[in-house]
């Protein structure tokens, strides 16, 4: 069973249902069971046409379940709209979904949610983990609003920013994560950005772009991570980064500064640093300083206190850490590291390990345990 080419076909098949008339909830749920039925037949007996095969199963689905509730008489008439056997179309509905997800009657929140759940493939718990909310509540988030678009017809798209959101969630839990989304993510991107001239569209590319261009060197042979200062930067991908310096400045050229494009500008002077040491650490400063005044941002304030403890030195940087809440993700291994710096070996490592403890993966998990074993390890020699 090829569980890549399911989930490659997933959104196309939602996307012709729902413009079939089919409200979003009852689309999923009648996607979802054709998809079981495809684990189970297709390795004995798998169809020539996959697209075609899924939309079929998946209308009849849909149909089943409609006859079943007290609206059978007035969908009966979609009978005859039934998809005829044959290749399906070859389009690429998955842009069209998002935008479609993100329909008016939804706030910008509860549209990213459902879009990362129906059409990303996210679980509600890594939604939650992105979203900085327990998993229960985005549990709710997401039965809601399910419900506000159960029956509504989706002739209606949403807006840029909501699209751009999901895209950008998207593509930080397939580099950061457990499901590589990040490729899929790139591509929608560009799409939209060959689509709509618009500054922020090109700014998230960028970002994309540049730091895509240093995955490679994220990992050591044995799947561990490599934090930025000590990766090869000998294997970051240079055509990349250069295409995205090129799309940024572009971008920062029309003088409409949004989150995305700061964030790339940050991406891009790591970027430009032939070493670890060479960074220009006052200047990304001041860039997040444009970021937490665009966004207000915990996470970009969280980040902009490890960039003073760099330009600034370590007791800064805990001084600014010192003003965010310790229940941030993130902040106890922030402030581990910054312990660290100053020379306080013996609260690093304790931080260390407690970061440990509530990362949100388990390669995030091994990398800072490994950093409380060697400074334990160093103090006691």
């Amino acid at each position: 069973m090829n569980e890549a080419l399911l989930r490659s076909l997933t959104p196309s098949v939602l996307a012709i249902l729902v413009r079939r008339g089919a409200d979003f909830a009852a689309a999923e749920d009648a996607v979802q069971d054709a998809l079981v039925e495809a684990v189970r037949g297709w390795p004995a007996d798998p169809p020539r046409d996959a697209k075609g095969w899924l939309v079929t199963v998946a209308w009849r689905k849909f149909l089943d379940a409609t006859r079943a509730d007290t609206a059978r008489r007035r969908r009966e008439d979609l009978v005859d709209e039934e998809p005829s056997p044959g290749p399906a179309s070859q389009v690429d509905d998955t842009l069209q979904l998002y935008f479609l997800c993100a329909h008016p009657s939804l706030t910008p929140s509860s549209a990213v949610a459902l879009t990362l759940r129906a059409v990303g493939g996210l679980t509600t718990r890594q939604i939650a983990q992105a979203y900085l909310v327990p998993e229960a509540t985005m549990a709710q988030r997401i039965s809601r609003a399910k419900r506000t678009v159960s029956g509504v017809r989706f002739d209606q798209p949403g807006d840029v920013a909501t699209v751009l959101r999901v895209l950008y969630l998207v593509f930080n839990e397939g580099y950061s994560g457990d499901i590589d989304l990040t490729a899929e993510a790139i591509r929608l991107t560009r799409q939209l950005a060959a689509a709509i001239d618009h500054p922020e569209v090109a700014g998230l590319l960028a970002l994309m772009l540049l730091h895509h261009a240093r995955r490679a060197a994220r990992t050591a042979p044995d799947g561990s991570l490599v934090p930025l200062a000590e990766q090869d930067r000998g294997r970051w991908d240079t055509a990349l980064i250069a295409e995205g310096v090129e799309i940024l400045q572009a971008a920062l050229a029309r003088d409409r500064l949004g989150e995305y494009q700061a964030q790339a500008a940050i991406a891009a002077l790591h970027a430009d640093a032939p070493t670890a040491e060479e960074t220009d650490w006052v200047q990304i400063v001041e860039w997040y300083d444009e970021l937490v005044r665009v966004t207000d941002s915990p996470v970009a304030r969280l980040n902009r206190a490890v960039a003073v403890g760099e330009a600034d030195g370590p007791r800064a940087g805990l001084t600014a850490l010192a003003a965010l809440d310790p229940a941030l993700p993130r902040h106890t291994a922030v402030a581990a590291y910054l312990h660290e710096r100053d020379g306080d070996l013996t609260t690093a490592a304790r931080l260390y390990a407690e970061a440990a403890q509530q990362a949100p993966n388990l390669a995030e998990r091994a990398h800072l345990t490994r950093q409380a074993a060697r400074l334990n390890t160093a103090r006691s020699r």
